[in-house]
């Protein structure tokens, strides 16, 4: 029977069970994304039990997605919330940065002459959560398919509340207290279109953006807990989505 050979990217807590790097795993010819999850599930159940999605080169798939000699499949757990990746999508920015993220600078440069309000919203990282002192935050992301989704985000926004500028800029690596994680920047003519994207846009991104974050206290680490996926990103199996 012909065999195919697939490479596998484990994200966030699934990092524990699965190991940290991209590792190659071979299946027989016209194996689907479920099949998949059924023979990483026999040593590793977290797999089915997360509520997880799964990207197949850096697109969403379901579960009946056949796979391909070659594929790129990663497992992305519930989001969370060095070298710069940039794209300028039409009149937005987006960019994941390893740098400390220079707020003043980009709302300057996001403000024109027709604009009559910029909505910033500045994510900053807290000194505890729920009821832990916090050390510092570590944050990873899948970057070809967050690049990808923060672009598709900043489109939809436009088009959905009539804005002319959107940038999104994200953290990763180590963040200390105090310094932005998330910088969100809505220029429009209207301030009610422009806060109504920048809050449709946290919360979407939150929810979408395959961007995980470890949370390091004076009495241990774990991964954050995700928000669940929107319906139509998680895998639902036979009896509906996994608990």
């Amino acid at each position: 029977m012909f065999k195919m050979h697939v490479r596998i990217l484990p994200f966030g807590v699934l990092k524990e069970s699965l190991g940290s790097d991209p590792f190659g795993l071979d299946l027989p010819g016209g194996s689907t994304v479920a099949d998949l999850l059924v023979r990483l599930g026999v040593h590793s159940p977290i797999v089915e039990s997360l509520g997880i999605a799964v990207s197949v080169n850096a697109e969403y798939a379901e579960r009946n997605r056949v796979l391909s000699d070659n594929d790129e499949v990663g497992l992305l757990p519930p989001v969370s919330g060095g070298a710069v990746s940039n794209a300028q999508q039409g009149a937005n920015l987006v960019r994941l940065t390893r740098e400390v993220i220079d707020a003043d600078r980009l709302v300057r440069a996001a403000k024109q002459g027709e604009d009559g309000a910029v909505v910033v919203f500045d994510g900053i990282v807290r000194n505890h959560t729920r009821g832990r002192q916090t050390l510092y935050l570590d944050y990873e992301a899948y970057e070809e398919m967050a690049m990808k989704q923060m672009g598709e985000l900043a489109a939809d926004a436009a088009t959905k509340f009539g804005v002319r500028h959107v940038s999104i800029v994200h953290r990763l690596g180590r963040l200390q207290v105090g310094e932005t994680s998330v910088l969100i920047i809505v220029s429009s003519a209207h301030r009610a279109q422009a806060y109504e994207a920048s809050r449709w846009l946290i919360d979407t991104l939150k929810k979408t953006v395959p961007i995980w974050k470890k949370e390091t206290f004076v009495d241990g680490a774990v991964w954050a807990d995700g928000e669940p996926f929107p319906p139509g990103y998680a895998l639902e199996g036979a009896d509906g989505p996994a608990a």
